[in-house]
């Protein structure tokens, strides 16, 4: 996961290497997003029938190839087929992984795997920006190396996979691929409606952090060091596996509406921020969003998890997933073109005034309609 945003902190040197707008920054995140998508519908139950083991190692495939991309980097249409190939990476893995920590464990841990799987995936999310950061910031060749690193990681990942048992009983040769669309279990709809459009608000917000927030530091606050872009990426990331470490605490069905408030805050705090040009502002909006945003994300997917039954669990937490990944791409491009026309803080605070609402209703409902009772 850390590879599918190591490019973060580097559109700015792309941008002075090959020439791009704003919006193109956006494009080529959203083609991320978009072969996420498409690996999640195509793809997002084929771990239910072949087994967890094939999908992860094909993910990580995908994964060193994207490497290879930027490796070899020569212009936009290298630029975008890396994304796409990280896209496919990281939506085979967002299913299938989640799926085999949570089988992995032993019965009496589910909710503590439940949260092992989210905190990977949004700690590897977080930790790709503050290392290509740092190294492209402190280390020779800013565009080579953070990514010769991740191929040394990917490496390293592929032979533990390997020896993972695998989960899934009686796995099929090879079974043809059976493009679900989003298919979710009609007694799972209840719970599966709140815990998805809330996770589609978070991570919109997430979208904005790994798409813009670099370009806002650089041109709004004249800060320029990439590490420190690097940096306020990666605290909204580390931010939301604190908030997924306070969701048992809370309760799953309490904390969904409680994440979406605390998301909202954080949210009025990043427009705050925009007006004021302020760093701390950012920051301080990066934290409490994240906070909010893992607060509810990890209730959703305990919640979605819960309710599907075990032959469709896969392709349900994959479905779930399409919506959290299509709320980081649409919203972020639609700030990329507005940025064309009225400028990147203007774009920035019609994107939070939206993201807000969605995340306030969001939180309402769950708050009126717990998901339990659904």
């Amino acid at each position: 996961m850390a590879g599918t945003t190591l490019p973060t902190p580097l559109y700015g040197l792309y941008q002075e290497q090959i020439g791009f707008s704003e919006l193109t920054v956006t494009v080529v995140f959203a083609v991320y997003a978009i072969a996420v998508i498409t690996a999640l519908l195509v793809a997002g139950n084929y771990s239910d029938a072949v087994g967890r083991r094939p999908v992860l190692l094909a993910a990580m495939g995908f994964s060193a190839a994207s490497a290879c991309c930027f490796l070899l980097e020569s212009g936009l249409p290298l630029l975008f087929a890396g994304r796409l190939l990280s896209g496919f990476a990281a939506g085979l893995l967002s299913g299938a992984a989640t799926a085999a920590v949570i089988e992995l464990a032993p019965p009496g841990k589910k909710a503590r795997a439940a949260f092992a799987a989210t905190a990977a995936n949004m700690g590897g999310l977080g930790c790709g920006p503050l290392l290509s950061g740092l190294l492209a910031e402190y280390a020779p060749w800013p565009l080579t190396l953070v990514f010769l690193v991740h191929l040394g990681l990917i490496a390293v990942a592929c032979v533990l996979t390997w020896l993972l048992p695998e989960t899934v009983e009686d796995p099929r040769r090879w079974p043809r691929l059976s493009p679900q669309g989003i298919s979710v279990p009609p007694g799972v709809k209840g719970v599966f409606v709140p815990a998805s459009v809330a996770a589609f608000a978070g991570f919109a917000l997430l979208g904005l952090f790994t798409a813009v927030a670099p370009s806002f530091v650089a041109m709004t606050l004249d800060v320029h060091n990439l590490a420190v872009s690097g940096a306020v990426v990666f605290s909204v990331f580390l931010a939301s596996t604190i908030g997924q470490s306070m969701t048992p605490k809370v309760g799953a069905v309490r904390a969904l509406p409680v994440g979406c408030g605390v998301l909202v805050v954080g949210l009025l705090l990043v427009a705050a921020s925009l007006l004021a040009a302020s760093l701390p502002l950012l920051v301080l909006g990066a934290l409490l969003g994240g906070t909010g945003q893992g607060l509810a994300f990890r209730a959703a997917l305990t919640l979605v998890s819960g309710a599907a039954p075990p032959d469709h669990r896969g392709g349900t937490i994959s479905a779930f997933f399409v919506v959290a990944y299509a709320g980081i791409s649409v919203p972020v491009v639609g700030v990329g073109a507005l940025a064309m026309g009225l400028g990147l803080r203007t774009a920035g605070l019609v994107f939070a005034g939206c993201v807000t609402v969605v995340a306030a209703c969001a939180g309402a409902y769950a708050a009126l309609h717990p998901p339990a009772r659904s």
